[in-house]
């Protein structure tokens, strides 16, 4: 594979920019748990510190074993010769990866496959330690651990992965290959670094960061019963919700190698972090609230907020499997009559559908569900709504990127497209 020289400029501000959210990002993480636990949770006061972090060994404790357990397990089901190999979409350089991924066929494939494999034998870890008694609340109360252990793990692998691609000198990200170190760091030098067969993107994207999510969620809410006896409908709710968000993706998990973050980004600090820090920590935030500060949903409440998630998963999966379809076969019967846009490179742009209302529709349905699963948490604190803000902020920096790199691929049909589907995300808004 020949080296690929950077094609555009810097992303996220440059080298300053992305220095600022090497240290900003981690910082958030430890302040969720900072700004918001038993004692307080307000992004206005000055915080109080929790017992835990005025004792020695708080952030190097018993969290450091299970993330390192967690680690372990998923990289040993990762490595399983199970599920199907396919190969992914070509590379900036024309190179097509294999990949071993969810067949999604039959009921046996769902046993033998690797995504659902894992979450199957994650959740039958977590029966099994309830059963056997083992004190599965020690997650919350090794959060700050959990954190440091997470963060650790990130940036040593996101160190890896750079000397890697120094050394290798091939396959390289466009995006990350500006010769600016810091730069080249947190954006990913190479752009699918591989260990013999372990890919490092692969599975840091779908494995311990959003089964651990899932995991953390339902540690949460073995917590929430201990304190009280009793599990709310709004830990439930939120369990569930994030339960399917995360099903969702391990079972359509070979779309995830048509991604942006598979198919452009390297695989650096930002991705690194991202994934196995920012995800599980900080995408739990509902659940961790709602241990401290529980909340009783009227059943009015509870049956609108489920209305409000199954339009926002309709509008999501609808959207993300109709652009699946039309990707593996856009000349297919059920896209006969559909209406789509020629391009000079002999690709076709989706004009019908969900892709006839916006530009990006799958962003849509991801932000519904966001509210979805933190109206739960009630109105009383703010910090609760910190995940559904900052998708959006990262979905309109994400669609601003797509339609830089869609213009600049497609030309006058991308104009075409945008001048017939003239909203982005939502409908006569935006």
């Amino acid at each position: 594979m020949k080296a690929i020289k950077s094609t555009h400029g810097y992303e996220f501000g440059g080298p300053v920019g992305v220095f600022f959210l090497i240290i900003a990002l981690p910082v958030v993480a430890f302040g969720s748990v900072l700004f918001c636990n038993s004692k307080s949770c307000s992004s206005l006061e000055v915080p109080s510190l929790p017992p835990l972090w005025g004792r020695k060994g708080a952030f190097f404790d018993v969290g450091h074993l299970i993330v390192a357990g967690w680690i372990v397990l998923q990289v040993i089901i990762y490595l399983l010769p199970v599920g199907k190999v396919v190969q992914g979409r070509p590379l900036a350089d024309g190179k097509a990866l294999d990949y071993r991924v969810n067949g999604n066929k039959t009921v046996v494939d769902w046993i033998t496959i690797t995504g659902f494999l894992a979450l199957l034998l994650s959740l039958a870890l977590f029966a099994a330690c309830i059963s056997f008694k083992v004190d599965v609340s020690s997650v919350y109360d090794s959060f700050i651990g959990i954190i440091t252990a997470t963060f650790c793990l990130s940036v040593v692998i996101a160190v890896i992965v750079y000397v890697m691609a120094c050394v290798q000198k091939t396959g390289l990200s466009p995006g990350g290959n500006t010769g600016n170190i810091i730069y080249d760091f947190f954006m990913g030098h190479q752009l699918n670094p591989r260990w013999g067969k372990f890919d490092f993107k692969f599975f840091f994207e779908v494995r311990p960061g959003l089964i651990g999510w899932v995991m953390i969620d339902f540690c949460m809410a073995a917590e929430e019963y201990e304190k009280y006896g009793a599990l709310s409908n709004a830990m439930i709710l939120v369990c569930i919700f994030h339960f399917v968000y995360v099903a969702d993706c391990l079972f359509y998990e070979p779309a995830i190698l048509s991604t942006m973050d598979i198919i452009e980004e390297g695989f650096g600090f930002m991705l690194a972090f991202g994934d196995i820090c920012w995800v599980p920590v900080m995408y739990s935030l509902q659940a961790r609230y709602l241990v401290d500060y529980p909340v009783a949903l009227s059943w009015l409440a509870t049956t609108s907020i489920v209305i409000l998630f199954v339009i926002g998963y309709v509008i999501f999966r609808g959207s993300n499997s109709q652009k699946d379809r039309f990707r593996a076969c856009p000349l297919s019967e059920e896209f006969k009559d559909k209406e789509t846009i020629m391009t000079a490179s002999g690709k076709r742009l989706l004009v019908s559908g969900w892709w006839g209302l916006v530009r990006h529709p799958n962003y849509l349905g991801d932000i519904i569900m966001a509210f979805a699963w933190t109206f739960p948490c009630g109105f009383s604190h703010v910090l609760p709504y910190f995940y559904p803000v900052h998708l959006i902020i990262l979905l309109v920096h994400r669609e601003l990127r797509d339609e830089r790199n869609n213009r600049r691929k497609y030309g006058k049909s991308w104009h075409e497209y945008c001048r017939r589907v003239p909203y982005r995300i939502i409908p006569k808004i935006f």
